[in-house]
């Protein structure tokens, strides 16, 4: 262990990015009577902590924001903090870039940050919660080190995040962990760390690499997962079958796997970490072909849903959309990469006039050019109502007041979330992703 660094003392904790990965981390370790400080550039976001309100828009994130006091402190100014921190935890965007090429400037922007506020007589940990492929940490952040000769105060770990927004028991304090770390004494310390703020603990895997690629894959694995079952939702039908019925049934047996069909992945890691395995396996010319063909079924799934609602649509004049939701994911309010903005525009080039509901998502977060509306029982004279998201708030609808409201009363359900018996009985048309009544 470097002289200097010691977990048996009392420490000073910085979070830098206060989203939905940060922003409960800083929290969940200053309820373990840690000293913590964030760090985000917005200066909205920091406004708001300060003040006591949740700047996550999520209803499902419950978080007890705490207020300032010496052993918690939220800024914009890296050099207010940075200075006194042991401890510094990144946990910025990874997003992909407009040729889906990874896209690590934030991170790059956080490490010349601390390196500018940092006092260099100090050492200081650095752990990246961010998703990358294996190597950045090293090569990358270390590298940031190195040329700026601070290389030698920094001992660098990787923890990947692996929250689920929305999901209960998936949240920052009880979810597993893994952490990476080339100093052993170090990781297993910092690995004791973690655990005290996840019911499920934290475990030292070795090297960086490992802790990066196991991160990388889970996302991979699962998005070849949902690839599959949209890839049935487009061939069950053609032979007559619907893809609910045939998922059911395998279902049966105890290591069938399952997920719901749906009109496309949203959020911030499935759409995105494909495509930094993709880029890593590209270099090292061994191309993928699975993870790559996965993505592209994935992402067809909002333009064959446009498709099937087309032709649901031929009949009708007015060609009138109420779409139930804009988020990417049930009972967030989260909107990142969410496949409901393309199949709007796909619809929009159709000359689809559109509605567009969804009570978790502030109007500035939807669509810019669709109708935002406050109530869906309001609206009259629809041609097609067509389900997006799956929040609680619309599963618990009441379809029977809303079938008066319709022309055709026909039901898109893209999320395959509605019951189709109770939905007909009540006197809807119901067709969906993998049914085979497409009206």
């Amino acid at each position: 262990m470097k002289e200097g660094i010691s977990l048996k003392k009392n420490i000073n904790i910085t979070v830098i990015g206060l989203g939905y990965v940060g922003l409960p981390t800083a929290i969940s370790f200053y309820e373990n009577g840690h000293k913590v400080f964030g760090v985000d550039i917005s200066k909205k976001t920091i406004e708001k902590i300060k003040n006591g309100v949740n700047p996550l828009i999520d209803s499902e994130i419950d978080l007890e924001i705490p207020q300032s006091s010496d052993n918690w402190l939220v800024t914009d100014d890296y050099k207010e903090v940075i200075p006194l921190s042991d401890i510094i935890i990144i946990t910025v965007p990874t997003p992909v870039d407009y040729q889906k090429k990874p896209d690590l400037s934030y991170i790059k922007t956080a490490c010349e940050m601390v390196i500018k506020s940092m006092d260099k007589d100090k050492e200081i940990i650095l752990i990246l919660e961010s998703t990358v492929y294996p190597g950045v940490t090293r090569d990358l952040v270390g590298g940031i080190f190195k040329k700026n000769d601070v290389f030698d105060k920094v001992t660098l770990a990787y923890c990947p995040e692996r929250v689920s927004p929305g999901d209960s028991g998936k949240s920052t304090n009880s979810v597993a962990r893994v952490l990476g770390c080339d100093d052993s004494s170090i990781g297993n310390e910092l690995a004791e760390l973690y655990s005290q703020i996840t019911s499920k603990g934290c475990k030292y895997v070795g090297k960086l690499e490992v802790a990066e690629a196991a991160k990388l894959i889970e996302n991979v694995q699962r998005d070849i997962d949902i690839a599959f079952i949209n890839e049935l939702a487009i061939l069950m039908p053609k032979i007559g079958l619907d893809v609910m019925d045939v998922l059911d049934a395998a279902g049966t047996k105890w290591n069938f796997h399952s997920h719901k069909p749906g009109i496309g992945v949203g959020g911030h890691c499935i759409p995105v970490d494909p495509y930094y395995y993709i880029d890593i396996v590209k270099n090292k010319n061994m191309p993928s072909s699975i993870s790559k063909r996965a993505r592209e079924i994935n992402e067809i799934m909002p333009f064959h849903a446009v498709n099937e609602m087309l032709r649901i649509l031929e009949k009708s004049e007015t060609r009138k959309i109420l779409i139930l939701g804009y988020s990417y994911k049930g009972n967030v309010g989260d909107t990142r990469e969410t496949p409901v903005k393309i199949m709007i525009d796909e619809l929009q080039k159709s000359n689809v006039s559109i509605l567009l509901w969804d009570p978790l998502v502030p109007n500035s977060e939807m669509h810019e050019n669709v109708k935002i509306i406050k109530d869906p029982y309001e609206e009259n004279k629809i041609d097609l109502i067509v389900v997006c998201t799956d929040h609680k708030e619309i599963l618990e609808l009441d379809y029977k007041r809303l079938i008066n409201n319709s022309n055709s009363k026909i039901i898109y359900d893209g999320r395959r979330c509605l019951d189709k018996m109770t939905i007909e009985k009540i006197g809807w048309q119901y067709t969906g992703i993998g049914t085979t009544n497409i009206i």
